[in-house]
């Protein structure tokens, strides 16, 4: 069953060096299976809502608002309580073998009157566990990129200068944030607007991210700085 298993798996994330750890049950696959089956049955009906090159494993009590500005590649994993609201320019953009964790939200519009930009996911990438993705100034997340539970990312910022006015009533600025390929965004971290984390970077558990990081960088701390590079030198300029 293990080798049926791996073999489906790899397939469907193109993957031929899946491999599961030998240490499973055939119990243990056997509910794993059961669980996935399950998902499988509540995505054919989100098929019907959004545009999905490939399957969709669906959890429980997830909620999807304005599906149609919804994309997804092959392999969606959506899991238990996730909530997704796409109303925007651009909706949300997701590629090939995206996880989307339990009680995760990606909003694209925080209020009516001001119509947000979007959201993009690229392939094999993954949003943490009740993580929140707010896509108001657009968020851009490249490939590869694996996150822990409860990062947060803010693509815009109140307006408060004015003396003369409530902050309410300011208004918002609006920059963005990208994040490139094959990054680790550890739990708890909180990335700001403006916000561009180069490829192969790694940010720290609980670290606040306001100002943009230099590939494959190590950084930490509130607010977040540079500690280490996450490659040495030579190897940087063995790479080039």
């Amino acid at each position: 069953m293990k080798k049926i298993l791996e073999k489906i798996i790899a397939i469907l994330k193109s993957d031929q060096s899946y491999r599961l750890d030998n240490s499973y049950t055939f119990r243990q696959l056997f509910f794993i299976v059961w669980y996935r089956l399950f998902q499988i049955l509540r995505g054919l009906f989100l098929k019907l809502r959004i545009s999905s090159s490939g399957i969709i494993f669906c959890g429980r009590k997830i909620i999807v608002q304005h599906a149609y500005q919804v994309k997804a590649g092959k392999s969606l994993i959506i899991e238990d309580g996730v909530h997704i609201s796409a109303l925007s320019d651009t909706g949300i953009v997701l590629g090939n073998n995206v996880t989307l964790a339990k009680y995760a939200v990606l909003t694209c519009t925080g209020v009516i009157a001001n119509k947000g930009v979007g959201i993009i996911i690229g392939d094999n990438s993954a949003v943490g566990a009740q993580s929140f993705l707010g896509g108001q100034g657009g968020i851009s997340i490249g490939k590869d990129v694996i996150m822990g539970p409860q990062v947060k990312i803010f693509s815009e910022n109140h307006i408060y200068d004015q003396d003369t006015n409530i902050i309410r009533k300011q208004g918002e600025s609006r920059k963005g944030v990208v994040i490139g390929d094959n990054c680790w965004i550890g739990a708890g971290a909180i990335i700001l607007d403006g916000v561009t984390i180069s490829h192969g970077c790694v940010v720290a558990a609980g670290s606040i991210v306001t100002r943009s990081v230099p590939e494959n960088s190590v950084v930490a701390g509130s607010p977040a700085r540079v500690i280490k590079p996450r490659i040495s030198r030579l190897e940087m300029i063995q790479k080039i």
